[in-house]
């Protein structure tokens, strides 16, 4: 049979002091606003003279909204952290 030594295991000093830090530092991250299609959204800087635009989907930080007088098959692609809800 083979032995096996087993040494015992140290904490780093930070641990023992009570400062564990795991990983990196997350980065503040931006909470977007949920955009249901169907739902109306305004543009960050939008004229108050045109309309809400109607949100076709959201994925992956953008959105396909549209006019309504642009007919169905006529989207926009659109940065989602541009849009609040109407």
């Amino acid at each position: 049979m083979s032995k096996k030594f087993l040494h015992p295991i140290t904490a780093p000093e930070s641990i023992k002091q009570g400062a564990l830090h795991l990983g990196t530092p997350i980065e503040a991250c931006e909470v977007l606003e949920l955009l249901q299609p169907g739902s109306f959204a305004k543009l960050e800087n939008q004229p108050s003279d045109l309309p809400p635009f109607q949100v076709i989907n959201c994925k992956g930080g953008r959105c396909w909204v549209r006019q309504q007088s642009w007919g169905k098959h006529v989207h926009w692609e659109v940065e989602h952290n541009r849009l609040k809800s109407a």
